[in-house]
């Protein structure tokens, strides 16, 4: 049984706590916990859990109705965390049917807010963030792609990779090099829908926990001028925007990780006898059940202050307790389920068994929306001033 003593943290309101046991309940009833290998249809179960977690209402949360008013990152955090513990996929979609939205529901025109997020918060089309670049992932200055002015719009030429849903989404927000000013500054996002003429996929990638990620080619790829978001140069603003609040939510779902591995642990050092005694009985056993437990609730207590932060901050920037929840929580979780695993012993590496899967699950958040380096960075940009 899973702490939930964090729900009555004075960051959380009573509507949180709501939220977050109904959600629980709901997960438990309608997710299949399952683990999930290379060479499983994952595009298709990633269709699937969008539509169950768009027909019972949980995408309102990432998508919101209200637009960027109603974005709250507490209900964000819990609804990552909770779906995390019961489904790395299924926290897999919440998660960008958010991220691939938040820059329209942040700066996109109401005729492209109409236009777009019913069919994303019903779960019947999947989005798409599309920042990384084979030579610009955390360098965000060093974007390449390009979007040049035409007759009515923009033409769009270059690569994206490491795009999540890529090839399944309806649409892809796309960070293009527009020239306003050098480096950062000189960049505009779009909305390219699928089937645009000029966007392909080369190829799909594959990944030690199965998600769908793609990489993207964009060879005079015309969009129209509605399809810009905020103004030309604005990119950059865009991307931050949107980080602020989904970066944050990545520590909740690697705690979520953190919390079933805990789980797991515990119950596995109970139950398993050795010399006579369980795991449990035995000091070593015991102190690294200690330092897991300390790990997941300093990470709690981080993640929930800078989603608590966000929320109470009237839209405010919140770039350096959003860079230590993800990195803290990130990192810990990591040693958290490497201590699980080594409970489990030679169980632990086994395929089917769960805290393998959170192994090779954990591994991609300390690298994704800014890798671990990238937010110490971050974090001492913003101590130092």
């Amino acid at each position: 049984m899973p702490d939930v003593s964090f729900i009555d943290w004075p960051f959380l309101d009573d509507r949180h706590r709501d939220f977050a046991q109904r959600l629980d309940a709901w997960a438990a009833a309608h997710i299949d916990p399952r683990p999930h290998h290379p060479g499983e249809d994952i595009d298709a179960a990633c269709r699937s859990l969008a539509l169950q977690l768009g027909e019972a209402g949980w995408l309102d949360a990432s998508v919101p109705a209200g637009g960027a008013a109603a974005l709250d990152v507490r209900t964000l955090c819990l609804a990552r965390e909770i779906l995390a513990r019961h489904s790395g996929l299924a926290d897999f979609v919440f998660a960008m049917q958010g991220l691939g939205s938040g820059p329209i529901t942040l700066f996109g025109s109401a005729e492209m807010r109409e236009r777009i997020l019913p069919a994303v918060r019903a779960g019947r089309s999947l989005a798409a963030f599309a920042l990384s670049e084979p030579d610009a992932g955390s360098d965000v200055a060093a974007l390449a792609t390009t979007a040049v002015r035409v007759p009515g719009g923009w033409r769009l030429d270059g690569e994206k990779t490491w795009i999540s849903n890529g090839g399944i989404a309806g649409h892809y927000v796309v960070f293009a090099r527009t020239g306003e000013a050098p480096g950062a500054r000189g960049l505009s996002a779009f909305l390219v829908e699928a089937g645009t003429p000029g966007l392909t996929i080369p190829h799909r990638i594959e990944v030690i926990a199965p998600h769908p990620l793609a990489t993207l080619r964009f060879d005079t790829c015309i969009v129209p001028d509605a399809n810009l978001l905020a103004s030309p140069g604005e990119g950059f603003k865009v991307a931050m925007a949107t980080l602020d609040v989904f970066r944050t939510t990545v520590g909740a779902a690697a705690l979520g990780f953190a919390r079933r591995a805990l789980d797991e642990a515990t119950a596995r050092a109970r139950g398993r006898r050795m010399f006579g005694k369980t795991l449990a009985d035995m000091e070593t056993t015991r102190a690294r059940i200690a330092d897991m437990a300390l790990a997941i609730d300093t990470s709690a207590l981080l993640v929930y202050r800078a989603a608590w932060a966000r929320d109470t901050s009237g839209g405010g920037r919140i770039t350096r307790e959003a860079a230590m929840a993800k990195l803290h929580a990130t990192e810990s979780a990591q040693r958290v389920i490497d201590d699980a695993v080594q409970i489990f012993g030679g169980l632990g590496v086994t395929s089917g068994v769960k805290v393998e899967e959170l192994y090779r699950e954990i591994r991609a958040l300390r690298i994704y929306e800014g890798a671990s380096e990238v937010q110490k960075l971050i974090i001492a940009r913003e101590v130092l001033g």
